[in-house]
C-alpha cells in the first residue's frame, strides 16, 4: 500500500472527521502514517478515537509528518455542503510543493482551483477529486436483472446521517469472515472507496438517473465476480433525514430483502440540529422499512453520549421491546448476527432445492 497523511484541520475529535476515522481504523488502499490537526496534536490517532493504539501519530503540522516521508495527502474531513475548509489550502499546497498527490473527498474540488491544479501540475503530482462525477459513458441504467440474483442482500441504514453505518458494515464483513462466511460490501461514499472497497460507487456524486443503475451494477458485478455468500449495502444519510433523505434505492432498486439499522438513543435531532425536527422512533423507522417489503434483523447503537452501563441497558431495552438482536458494534462487534445471517443462506440453499 502506498502511504498518507490526513490532514483534518482541527476536527479530528468531531464527527466532521467520518473520513479520517474510517481510514484510521482501516484502510486496504493507503498505509496512514500520521494524522496533522492542531487541536489533537502529540496523541496517537487511534487511542483519541475509541482507546486502540494504532501507531498512527496526530502532527501539529504538515512539516512535522513530511518526515515520514508519505506519497499521498489525504483530505479528512466531510463538511456540511461538501465546501472545502479555506484553512486547509495551505496545508495543500505544501504537499503539492513537497511531491504528495493529494485526494479529496469533499464536492468542492481541488482541480477546479487554477493554482492548485498549475502547482501540482508544476510538481507532477496527481489530484484525485473523488466526488467528481462520471462521464455519461461509464454509468449504467437500472435494467431489473437484480430481481434474479439470489444471493442475501442486506443493506446497513441509519436512522441519521453520522452515526457509523460503514464502520457497522465493515465490522459485519469481520464477523461474517471470521466465521468463515464470504460476505462483501457495496460501498456508496468516498470514505468506502478509500479504504480499498472494490466493488461501489459515490452515491451523491452521481446522476439521480443513474443511482439505481450504479447501485444494480455493482450488487451483480459482486456477485458474478466474487460468488459471495451474502452481500451488504453501506447505507446513506437516512430515510427521514431532512436535508438528504436516502434509503429507499437500497431497498428497491438494489432489492435488498433485510436491512441492519444503525441508531443512536440519546440523538435527538437530525444531524442534532432542532431546526430539522426529532428524529423519528426506531419502531416508526422498522414500520417504514417494511413498507418497502423488507425486514430490519437487528439494530446496531451508537452509543455517542452514553456510559458503557448505559450502552448496555439500551441494548437490553431494545431486544426485550423490539424482539430482535441488538448490537454495540464498537464494544462487542457483530457476531451476535452470524446465526440469522446462516439462516438466511439455509433459506436460499432450501428454495434452490426445491427449484
Amino acid at each position: 500500500m502506498e502511504t498518507a497523511i490526513i490532514l483534518t484541520g482541527g476536527l479530528l475529535d468531531s464527527t466532521d472527521a467520518k473520513t479520517a476515522h474510517g481510514l484510521i481504523r482501516e484502510s486496504n488502499r493507503f498505509k496512514i502514517v500520521g494524522i496533522i490537526d492542531p487541536a489533537c496534536a502529540e496523541r496517537d490517532a487511534g487511542e483519541l478515537l475509541d482507546g486502540l493504539h494504532r501507531d498512527i501519530p496526530v502532527f501539529r503540522d504538515i512539516h512535522e509528518a513530511l518526515s515520514l516521508g508519505p506519497q499521498f495527502c489525504i483530505v479528512g474531513v466531510a463538511t456540511v455542503g461538501g465546501v472545502f475548509p479555506e484553512s486547509m489550502l495551505n496545508d495543500v499546497r505544501i504537499a503539492i510543493s513537497a511531491g504528495l498527490s493529494v485526494v479529496n473527498g469533499l464536492h468542492d474540488y481541488l482541480s477546479d482551483r487554477t493554482d492548485i491544479s498549475e502547482l501540482a501540475e508544476a510538481k507532477g503530482v496527481k489530484l484525485i477529486d473523488i466526488r467528481k462525477p462520471r462521464q455519461r459513458k461509464d454509468l449504467h441504467f437500472w435494467t431489473g436483472d437484480i430481481f434474479g440474483l439470489t444471493t442475501p442482500v442486506v443493506a446497513v441504514l441509519g436512522t441519521d446521517c453520522a452515526l457509523g453505518k460503514r464502520t457497522t458494515t465493515r465490522l459485519l464483513l469481520n464477523a461474517c469472515r471470521d466465521a468463515g462466511l464470504n460476505a462483501q460490501m457495496i460501498y456508496t461514499g468516498q470514505t468506502g472507496w478509500l479504504q480499498g472497497g472494490e466493488y461501489g460507487f459515490i452515491f451523491d456524486s452521481t446522476l439521480n438517473d443513474f443511482v439505481a443503475g450504479e447501485l444494480e451494477h455493482a450488487i451483480l458485478s459482486c456477485a458474478r465476480e466474487e460468488n459471495p455468500d451474502i452481500i451488504f449495502l453501506e447505507g446513506q444519510s437516512a430515510l427521514r433525514n431532512p436535508s438528504g433523505p436516502c434509503g429507499s434505492e437500497f431497498l428497491v432498486s438494489g432489492n435488498a430483502r433485510h436491512a441492519i439499522l444503525v441508531h443512536a438513543p440519546k440523538r435527538k435531532y437530525y444531524d442534532h440540529l432542532k431546526d430539522w425536527g426529532e428524529i423519528h422512533s426506531i419502531e416508526s423507522e422498522i414500520a417504514l422499512v417494511s413498507m418497502y417489503g423488507s425486514s430490519v434483523m437487528a439494530i446496531a447503537l451508537n452509543t455517542e453520549g452514553c456510559t458503557q452501563e448505559e450502552a448496555l441497558n439500551f441494548q437490553k431495552n431494545y431486544e426485550e421491546k423490539l424482539g430482535i438482536p441488538v448490537l454495540l458494534p464498537l464494544s462487542e462487534g457483530c457476531q451476535r448476527i452470524v446465526p440469522m445471517l446462516r439462516a438466511l443462506l439455509q433459506s436460499r440453499v432450501s428454495l434452490k432445492n426445491q427449484e
